[in-house]
This record gives C-alpha cells, structure tokens and sequence, in this order.
C-alpha cells in the first residue's frame, strides 16, 4: 500500500480552514499527505471600509500569505493554486481548469478527493464551478486516452466525497451568524444545510479544532465574515468546529453500505 493521500479542492484561500480545518489537520498529524488546490487567489473578497481597500492585485498578494499560513498550521504538505480570478471561477475555461487538475491529481496520486457540494454549501458559483471542474478531472484522470499538459500517467481515484453542512451545525452557527443569504444576479441563495441523514461520513476530529482555530486566524482578512464566532474564545471556538466533520461519499471504490463511515480511508488501509 501506497502512503495515503488526501486531496481538497476549493475555490478560495479561507474555504479549507473554515471548511474542514479539523478533518485536514487531523490527517496531517495521522501522517496522512494532505494536499490542497485553490481556484484563485481571493482578489475580490474584501469586507472593511471600501477606503481601505488595497485593490485586487494587492488583496489576492495577502490572501495567498495568509492561506500559506494557515497551511502551515495544519500540518499540509502541498498547496498549488490555479490562479483564476475570484468571482470568476464559474467563467474559467473548462477544458483548461479540468487539465490543470487532472495534472495535480496524476502528480499527487490522491487516493481520496474532497470538494464542494453541487449546491457550493451556499450557493456560490465558484463552489458550484469548482465543484463541477473537479467531478469531472476525476473521471478524466483516470482515463489512459486524455493527455494533460505534462502527459502524466492516469490514476484513479478511490473515493469521492463532498463537504458539507449538516442540519445540527447549521442551527449552531447561525445565531452567531447574522444574515446568511448570498446575492448572485437578481437571485438571493443561502446556507440549505444536509438532512443528518443524508451524511454518510463523520470525522471525529475534536482534538484538532484548535489547530483548526488558528489556521481560520491565519485568514485576518476574512474574519469579518464569522461574525460573533470570530469573537469567541479558542476553546469555545473549537467545541463548535468539532461539529463540522460531515461528508457526503460520492464514490467509493473500495466500500460500501448504510454505516456511517468514520475515516475517509476506510477500506484503504492495510
């Protein structure tokens, strides 16, 4: 058996830490290779006073630092952005962004793949987009016929799974939350949390919230966007990450069943 790989995919420099900080810096101290592709580089995400803005160029040059940071403390690996501009994921080329992934998954050979739900958690089109792209690199990469730019041999992914948000974490936060909608166009889209039956995958990751913790602080420039959680103190912080752990497994080539599953890489293991 091959040393165990764990692959995230997502949209912006926050979406692992206040995603699934815990379940990442849970596998890094396992010894698990955890990896991470980020779509851009948050260039749009500011939040403070409009004066203060320091322009696209500028915030994508902090976010990147504070993502790198926020890898460090969870223990990761590898990070490799694919420099698409934030907010603007949803219109990259498809045949571009598939290739650049399915390059990363041929050159990392992750046995296991994490990204966002069709729904993007809260309707987001970058996480929606994203999403999709990496669906699809998945099947492309384990196809021997596609060529990626550097031609790498194919390799197949062994389990699949979407991050979500089940009912019991959302009825959590929000009250801390304040508004939860998002505008998209003329649209207003919002948090839709998983039935606690539709999850199929609990990590029990509790000790490492409070790495999870200081990683989400590594993100200075988001915070804002926690509202009061941002407020709380580490250990309060961590009890309600540990809530978070909840995947939906969209594929698994080496399990199955009704059972709430406890580790990505069960059936992987020797």
């Amino acid at each position: 058996m091959h040393s165990l790989k764990l692959l995230a995919v997502f949209a912006h420099p926050d979406d692992e830490s206040m995603g699934m900080g815990g379940t990442l810096a849970k596998y890094s101290a396992e010894g698990v290779d955890t990896h991470l592709i980020c779509a851009s580089r948050g260039e749009r995400g500011w939040f403070g006073p409009e004066e203060q803005n320091p322009g696209p160029e500028r915030l994508g040059q902090i976010r990147t630092q504070e993502l790198e940071n926020a890898v460090k403390e969870l223990g990761m690996k590898g990070l490799y952005f694919l420099d698409y501009i934030d907010g603007d994921v949803d219109q990259a080329d498809h045949a571009d962004a598939i290739s650049k992934i399915v390059t990363h998954i041929r050159g990392i050979k992750p046995q296991v793949i994490v990204t966002f739900p069709p729904d993007g958690n809260y309707g987001h089109p970058d996480h929606i987009a994203i999403g999709q792209f990496t669906s699809a690199a998945i099947v492309c990469a384990a196809d021997s016929t596609y060529q990626d730019v550097e031609n790498l041999p194919a390799h197949r992914v062994s389990k699949f799974y979407y991050m979500v948000d089940g009912e019991n974490f959302i009825n959590l936060v929000a009250p801390f939350m304040g508004d939860m909608t998002f505008p998209v166009g003329d649209q207003i889209r919002s948090e839709i949390p998983w039935k606690e039956w539709m999850v199929t995958t609990r990590i029990d990751m509790a000790e490492y919230c409070s790495a999870a913790w200081k990683a989400i602080q590594c993100h200075q420039s988001q915070l804002v966007t926690l509202g009061a959680l941002a407020e709380m103190p580490e250990e309060s912080a961590a009890s309600v990450l540990a809530m978070q752990g909840t995947f939906y497994k969209v594929f698994s080539m080496v399990n199955s069943g009704r059972k709430i599953e406890t580790d990505f890489f069960e059936g992987l293991r020797e």
